[in-house]
């Protein structure tokens, strides 16, 4: 097969470079969404076990000031490069500078099981979305990508991640999609980025692992009243969520400037 053969009847083929981006970002999306997905399985099996546990022994609520000051001790000494978690993907997202390390998933993941296990507050949401990007980031990595395919990686991770451990691929894609790039869509991440949501969605029931399921038994009709109260406390969730974030910055800063040990914060 000579050069001449290649131009007129391979090259010339106007859909090779859609064929060839469907196959290469479904060869990262079943990487992705397989590691992603077993974390999820094993994230979740431990985070029902530490509840159990902690249910079953309400005494150990008494040492969430050692747990934080554990938590703290190990981002202090060990996860000084992770300590700005999600806030870490976004800034690696919009300014690339270095390769997510690797140690944010062993410390988040152990982070909020101590967390859960001594009955403080952690979402999950959180957890899922810093294993996902780096796993993802280290995949790009490995591959050498590109800093433009690297950017549909990140969305790709954190896509997986959210959907995996809430069995919820169609939120998890739209959420990541929306996160990294406030107000707009990066079109060459659609197809990548709800691929991979689907494996390790799919992945993580693999390993015989259950997600909570929420009934809605009720739906009132659309009428206008429905429709203006629908507004109303949407209004009224939106000042609210504006408040939380205000007093959480305020704390935050307040307990930096009167606190100079940083594990010391979550001990109090």
């Amino acid at each position: 097969m000579d050069n001449t053969f290649f131009k007129r009847h391979i090259a010339a083929f106007p859909q090779l470079p859609l064929l060839l981006f469907l196959i290469r970002w479904s060869v990262l999306a079943i990487i992705i969404g397989v590691l992603t997905g077993s974390l999820s399985a094993f994230f979740l099996t431990a985070l029902d076990w530490v509840t159990n546990y902690r249910e079953q022994h309400i005494w150990i609520i008494a040492l969430l000031p050692l747990a934080g000051l554990l938590i703290g001790l190990s981002y202090h000494y060990w996860g000084e490069s992770v300590v700005k978690g999600n806030n870490l993907l976004l800034e690696e997202f919009h300014s690339p500078k270095k390769v997510i390390p690797f140690r944010m998933i062993p410390l988040v993941l152990a982070g909020t099981l101590l967390t859960h296990l001594f009955g403080g507050s952690a979402g999950r949401e959180g957890t899922a979305v810093q294993m996902g990007g780096a796993i993802a980031d280290r995949i790009s990595h490995w591959f050498g990508l590109q800093k433009e395919d690297r950017k549909i990686i990140l969305i790709m991770g954190i896509s997986a991640g959210f959907a995996s451990v809430f069995g919820t691929p169609l939120a998890g894609a739209v959420f990541a999609l929306e996160v990294m790039i406030l107000g707009r869509i990066r079109y060459e991440a659609i197809l990548p980025g709800f691929l991979v949501a689907a494996i390790a969605h799919y992945t993580c029931l693999a390993w015989q692992v259950n997600h909570t399921h929420y009934s809605i038994p009720y739906v009132p009709e659309l009428r206008p009243q429905t429709l203006a109260w629908t507004v109303f406390t949407g209004i009224i969730f939106g000042l609210t969520a504006l408040l939380f974030s205000k007093t959480t910055h305020f704390w935050s800063h307040q307990f930096k400037v009167r606190i100079q040990f940083p594990p010391l914060r979550p001990f109090l």
